[in-house]
This record gives structure tokens, C-alpha cells and sequence, in this order.
């Protein structure tokens, strides 16, 4: 797999996954970017908040993060009421909205929602089908109202699937990767985490479909990774024996190794991550709620690197 010719900056976002009033939403946003978060994101789950005001709140409690969708499940969404969401968020908060999607994965959020569960491949079909859509009504200058973003707002497209990427290859400017995949035949949402090999055969195919859709390196989508735990420990071997039982396949070694984890100290975290771009390409990192102050030092020392 070939590398990007000049790497991206990093960038870093955060996934805030918790409810809250309104000025502790706004003091966990203004956290966010004190402590140098590039991107803050929500998520599209039911009983987490609902990601398009938490955004708008969010734009009114800072000034620098972008705001992100991680990622909306494109099964809850109609591409008309979608397009004016977009594009109202977009102009509430200044044209920093960047707009994430995916399948879905959890069947009980659409029996909660009364809306119907259709197989993977229906899914990836109703995702492009709201990605071509929307953007064909945002780029319509009738279209009410307006983004402030042009030519549109940046897409991130979700997924590891062939049909996934190949439709990020086409689509996205950020292609996310989860470093796990949902368990064949099981629709609770379980996922099996990826080893390395596996995560660099996808993101090999994302590369090999880009250029085949004539976006050569560097041109091709911003490489985003979801990191899913970061330990700040001086003793890895400890640290990493609490989750085995939640991944009992893998031996300690290959969760020490696992890409979407971050265990030991703050330079030993460092180097984790610069390998990783290294072979992966991964410059735009996502940590979930429960990491960003862990994730806080690392972040730091990445800076210009």
C-alpha cells in the first residue's frame, strides 16, 4: 500500500457521547477547545443527544473547533429534511459543520424509531442514495436555506465494507475508519475489533478504489481513525489485563497492538500514533468523550509533527 506523498497535518476531534444542560454542555465545549481539540463531534444514537442542536450549541459556546456528525445513521434520515438541517447548521454556526455518515449498525434504535431495518446491502444503497440526493439539492442555488460552506460542506463517510468504501472513494473528503466490524448475522450493534493487518488491507482498498475514481495521493480523502481507549499507564502489561474479557479472542499482546487503542505513557502513546500514520496514513484522529482529557498530553506533543 503506497503512502501519502506529504502526510496531512494531524488534526483531532472528540466524540462527546453525554447529555447535558445547557451550560455543562457548553463548559464541556469550551473544554474541548482549551485543550486543543481540532473537531468537536456528536453521534446519531437514540439516548445520546441530538447531534444538530448540540452542534449549534456548541458553535455558540466556542470559536475555533470545527463541528462534526459522528456519524449520522443515514437510516433515520430523509435527504429533503436532511439538506435543510445541513444546511441551517451550517449557517448557525458560521460555516464550521462537517457533516459525517454512515449505514447504521444497531436494529433496535430503528425498532425504537418505528422505522423499518432493511439488509447491509439496502443499507449502503439508501446511503448513497441521501448522499447523491443531498448534494444535488444544496448545490441547487433555489434550494432554502443555504449553507455557508461552497462549493459544500466536507463529507465524511463511516464504514470499512467494500460497497462503503468504494462509495467514500467516490463521495468523501474524510474517510473514517472504525478499526472494527460489526459481527456477520448479528444485529445488536456487537462489534469484533480489527487487528493491524486487517485495518491495512482496508484502507489499502480505500486507496486502490480512490485512485480508480481518479483521486490519486494526495488527493485522495482525509484518513480518519476512531480510537475507541487511551490508557495513560507506565505499566502497559497491567493496564491491558482489565479489557481481555471484553475481547477474550485476543491475546494481551494483540490488544496492546490493537490501532484503536492507546496504552502506556504519554511518549510511548506519541510514538503509537506516529507509527500508525506511518502505516496506516492516519492523520485525523477521534477519541471518544471518556479519553479527552487522557488524550489531552499526546495530542499536544503531535503539534507540527
Amino acid at each position: 500500500m503506497s503512502r501519502p506523498v506529504s502526510p496531512r497535518p494531524f488534526r483531532f476531534g472528540v466524540n462527546l457521547m453525554t447529555s447535558a444542560p445547557a451550560e455543562e454542555w457548553r463548559a464541556k465545549c469550551r473544554r474541548a477547545e482549551e485543550l486543543g481539540y481540532d473537531v468537536i463531534l456528536v453521534p446519531d444514537h437514540l439516548g445520546m443527544p441530538a447531534p444538530f442542536p448540540a452542534l449549534v450549541a456548541a458553535a455558540e459556546a466556542t470559536q475555533r473547533p470545527r463541528l462534526g456528525t459522528f456519524v449520522l445513521n443515514a437510516g433515520f434520515w430523509n435527504p429533503a429534511l436532511l439538506a435543510r438541517e445541513v444546511a441551517t447548521t451550517d449557517a448557525l454556526t458560521g460555516g464550521r459543520l462537517e457533516l459525517g455518515l454512515g449505514t447504521g449498525y444497531v436494529k433496535a434504535e430503528h425498532d425504537t424509531a418505528g422505522l423499518p431495518w432493511l439488509s447491509p446491502g439496502e443499507r449502503v444503497d439508501h446511503l448513497r442514495r441521501t448522499i447523491e440526493e443531498l448534494y444535488r439539492l444544496l448545490a441547487s442555488e433555489e434550494h432554502q436555506p443555504q449553507p455557508v460552506q461552497k462549493p459544500r460542506v466536507p463529507l465524511l463517510v463511516g464504514g470499512n465494507g467494500d460497497r462503503v468504501l468504494r462509495l467514500t472513494a467516490e463521495h468523501a473528503d474524510i474517510a473514517a475508519f472504525t478499526g472494527a466490524r460489526s459481527v456477520r448475522g448479528d444485529s445488536t450493534g456487537k462489534l469484533e475489533v480489527m487487528l493491524g493487518g486487517e485495518l491495512q488491507e482496508r484502507v489499502g482498498l480505500y486507496l486502490d478504489l480512490a485512485a480508480a475514481a481518479g483521486r490519486e495521493e494526495p488527493e485522495s480523502a482525509e484518513l480518519n481513525l476512531l480510537i475507541q481507549f487511551v490508557l495513560d499507564t507506565d505499566d502497559r502489561e497491567a493496564a491491558v489485563q482489565p479489557l481481555m474479557e471484553r475481547v477474550p479472542y485476543l491475546t494481551p499482546d494483540q490488544v496492546l497492538e490493537l490501532p484503536i487503542g492507546l496504552i502506556g505513557t504519554v511518549e510511548e502513546m506519541t510514538a503509537q500514533v506516529l507509527a500508525q500514520r506511518e502505516r496506516y496514513g492516519f492523520t485525523y484522529l477521534t477519541v471518544l468523550e471518556p479519553s479527552m482529557e487522557a488524550f489531552a498530553p499526546v495530542m499536544a506533543r503531535l503539534r507540527g509533527k
